[in-house]
């Protein structure tokens, strides 16, 4: 790849702040944790993604870049792009994610956290691992010229030695002043280069190679 083809992919607008960049992803795990506190065992998956739209307009934004959304239970082994199963109740030992995009003043957020209902031990195991893998795979970004494509072969391997599959539909992308694909559109996973700080992020999404439960975890590759 040329350097002016990597520099236009790693572009935003000549006035873009990081400072306010950085306050929008603040915001959004803010809001993360509020739509958490939120949820209850006994609600619909329905109910919760009603519960998202609402925290996040009282959080003063009504726009998102993708569609903010809650997955229960065997919901969690679905991506953005596949229909959920309607009608899913939260058990008392379960699992949920939350995976919300908000723009906050022009600045794009972008992440998502597994939740646990309950003492399963699995099911905790597979939100510490989620967790636990975007950690690694981070470390290995910061202190490594690695290229997002071996960020995510990298993944896919840790995945297997923690007894999970990663999804690789759920593979990055950039992050920027909105809209980040007036810069670029593609995937963290094909980037041939190694990603500079503050635009791009980090999606991992892992399942269980035999059972319908997983867990996901999201945010920015910042130093």
């Amino acid at each position: 790849m040329a350097i002016d083809e990597t520099l236009n992919i790693e572009a935003h607008k000549d006035n873009f702040s990081l400072e306010d960049f950085l306050a929008a992803r603040a915001k959004t795990w803010e809001a993360i944790n509020r739509i958490s506190e939120r949820i209850y065992v006994g609600m619909l998956e329905e109910e919760a993604n009603e519960i998202v739209k609402t925290t996040l307009q009282e959080m003063g934004t009504r726009q998102g870049w993708h569609k903010p959304y809650v997955h229960f239970g065997l919901n969690t082994t679905k991506t953005l792009f596949e229909t959920p199963e309607p009608g899913v109740k939260l058990g008392e030992n379960d699992i949920y994610f939350i995976d919300i995009a908000p723009v906050w003043n022009g600045y794009e957020g972008d992440a998502g956290h597994t939740f646990v209902t309950g003492s399963n031990p699995e099911l905790k195991r597979c939100a510490l691992d989620t967790k636990r893998i975007f950690g690694l795979v981070a470390d290995k970004w910061r202190t490594e010229s690695t290229s997002g494509q071996a960020l995510y072969e990298f993944a896919a391997q840790i995945a297997r030695e923690l007894g999970w599959i990663l999804n690789l539909r759920m593979d990055g992308h950039r992050l920027a002043d909105f809209p980040h694909t007036a810069y670029h559109a593609g995937k963290l996973s094909a980037v041939p280069f190694h990603p500079s700080p503050n635009l791009w992020v980090l999606e991992i999404q892992i399942r269980h190679p035999d059972k319908s439960f997983g867990g996901f975890y999201e945010d920015i590759l910042c130093d």
